[in-house]
């Protein structure tokens, strides 16, 4: 038993040691360039990030998204019933009511392997 554990040991510390030696560079080769620095961190516009404005309209919550200045989304939760979704989907003013943001594109999935 003694034996079998001295060899892995004297193995583990082979590979250890093999990996912790430089090892030559090989005939014609040339190193690597340094890598360019990374680009310069942009701080994120905040005239891209929407504004959210919540407002009562009578019973109703509405909240409105804007970016720029635009109103693009309205969000209307009734105080009794599910919360829907108007959409400016052209930009030309008119809303078009979602019951939820889901666009409706199904993405095909196949079973490729089971196990």
């Amino acid at each position: 038993m003694r034996l079998l554990l001295a060899t892995f040991v004297l193995v583990f510390a082979a590979g250890a040691l093999a990996q912790s030696a430089p090892r030559p560079r090989p005939p014609g080769t040339v190193p690597l360039e340094e890598p360019p620095p990374p680009p310069a961190v942009v701080e994120s516009d905040p005239a891209l990030e929407p504004q959210v404005t919540i407002r009562k309209d009578g019973e109703n919550t509405v909240s409105e998204y804007r970016i720029k200045g635009r109103l693009y989304m309205m969000k209307v939760t009734p105080a009794h019933g599910r919360p829907y979704v108007l959409v400016d989907h052209k930009g030309d003013g008119q809303f078009a009511r979602q019951d939820n943001l889901d666009s409706g594109l199904r993405v095909p999935q196949w079973v490729l392997l089971e196990f």
